[in-house]
């Protein structure tokens, strides 16, 4: 068994509704969104903060969190996707992408405790269609 849940959902032991995958990190819709689209972005190595990430790494996430918030702002008519790195929750790396029009789209007070899979499965195909649209390699 892995360690870290976020290693769990990377290695199918625990189901995730992907969005993008490559050697280095994936992407994934968050059971808990504070807006529709939000979704993480997460190192496959297991890394507890950001600032352990090895350059190579962090500079290809960002690019890789780029095209996707790139994606999420045509798919979810949003003003701007924010970028939040708190990493309290698990010990594992994780950007949150979350489509928003101001900033009481990011409190975490107003993060869905029940979600529903069909809801995150729609978001999830309409960033994937996006990703494909735009030729990045690794959306699913």
């Amino acid at each position: 068994m892995s360690s870290t849940l976020f290693s769990q959902i990377i290695n199918g032991e625990i189901p995730g509704t992907f969005v993008y995958r490559d050697d280095l990190c994936v992407a994934f819709m968050t059971i808990n969104p504070i807006t529709k689209g939000h979704l993480l972005l997460v190192p496959i190595s297991e890394f507890d903060e950001w600032t352990d990430l090895p350059e190579l790494l962090i500079t290809h996430m960002f690019v890789v969190a780029k095209n996707i918030g790139n994606a999420q702002k045509s798919v979810f008519d949003c003003e701007r996707v924010a970028l939040i790195i708190a990493g309290y929750e698990i010990p594992h790396c994780h950007l949150h992408l979350i489509p928003t029009n101001s900033m009481a789209d990011l409190s975490f007070e107003n993060a869905k405790v029940k979600n529903d899979r069909s809801e995150l499965e729609e978001s999830a195909s309409l960033i994937i269609n996006e990703l494909r649209r735009m030729n990045i390699a690794g959306a699913l």
